[in-house]
């Protein structure tokens, strides 16, 4: 017969083993914008339960125009950001900011020129205002102007408000596929959505980025994090009513109709599940493609070779064997 201390002992232990199994790990991410269709798979990963599968606990926070998330990454107060591009977060390492990139969940950058509806493709915009953000001047714009032929000088500043475009035929501005061409089509403005990545455009888009000492010091926790927010992509293009449910809760402003509309351009072109996605999986990173996107911003003076190594800005480990297939 068990003594009263053996029989104490070992409830003790069972409490602190269940109490240990229910422990979740508390992580943050942050995105790059206000909460949208092209977040799904965060939200829905959230909201179905997959990362509190992984044992996490997990906080997804909106950016938005104002907020730069590299330096709140940088200050601690988020664990992985989502990198506009895989470039984005080179020339950030660049800069002196030890930021690794560990998957891809954008397989196809959803990046686009939109033109009125009398612009059949990028050759025919030689003679037209051209409207890009700031921002663009140290990324794809240096690839337009090599590939068509454009100049600064037909450039002006994309204010992310579509009236300018609107109100001139002449005018090509630049938009996410899954976003402003729903935003001109409701404005009663027929026009056309140009995709750079059908048009050798090799830059990933929403990344999961972390800082190099993350990727070391919680390798456990980032690996989690990036199976099951994968899962939860996979799961959001399958039935996004769950991620919708917490898009809306963060940004009462997204409508129904524009995640829907969101949704199934993701579905149609492929964003997520386009490219090498079907034969390696959700998230997966290809090393020739990322080797092609280095040389572009070392050419382009964008980053300095000495300064950044494609081994060090990338870990491929966290979705080399991961095959969350579409």
């Amino acid at each position: 017969m068990q003594s009263l201390l053996s029989r104490s002992l070992l409830a003790a232990a069972g409490l602190a083993f269940a109490l240990g199994a229910q422990a979740q790990d508390k992580f943050t991410y942050m995105t790059n914008w206000y909460a949208q269709a092209e977040h799904g798979g965060f939200y829905q990963a959230v909201a179905t339960g997959i990362y509190k599968k992984y044992g996490l606990d997990v906080t997804v926070k909106m950016g938005g125009p104002q907020v730069n998330i590299l330096q709140l990454m940088a200050a601690g107060q988020a664990d992985c950001i989502m990198g506009s591009s895989d470039l984005q977060m080179m020339i950030a390492r660049s800069g002196g900011l030890p930021v690794v990139t560990v998957a891809a969940i954008f397989q196809k950058d959803p990046q686009v020129l939109i033109s009125h509806e009398d612009v059949d493709g990028f050759e025919q915009m030689k003679d037209k205002t051209i409207l890009i953000a700031p921002s663009a001047q140290r990324g794809y714009w240096l690839w337009l102007k090599q590939k068509y032929g454009f100049t600064d000088a037909q450039t002006r500043p994309y204010t992310f408000n579509i009236q300018p475009f609107v109100a001139d035929k002449n005018a090509v501005q630049q938009g996410y596929l899954s976003s402003e061409p729903f935003a001109i089509q409701k404005a009663g403005v027929k026009a056309k959505a140009h995709l750079f990545a059908d048009k050798g455009w090799t830059s990933y888009a929403t990344t999961v980025s972390c800082m190099e000492s993350t990727t070391k010091d919680r390798s456990k926790v980032v690996a989690a994090f990036v199976k099951g927010t994968m899962e939860g992509w996979k799961s959001y293009l399958a039935d996004p009513a769950p991620g919708n449910a917490l898009i809306k809760k963060d940004n009462p402003n997204m409508t129904d109709e524009q995640l829907a509309y969101s949704v199934a351009k993701l579905k149609e072109m492929g964003i997520v599940t386009g490219l090498d996605a079907p034969k390696l999986g959700i998230g997966m990173m290809n090393e020739q493609r990322i080797a092609t996107n280095y040389k572009f911003l070392v050419d382009n003076k964008l980053i300095e070779a000495d300064k950044v190594k494609v081994s060090e800005a990338y870990d491929f480990s966290f979705v080399k064997d991961l095959k969350v297939m579409p």
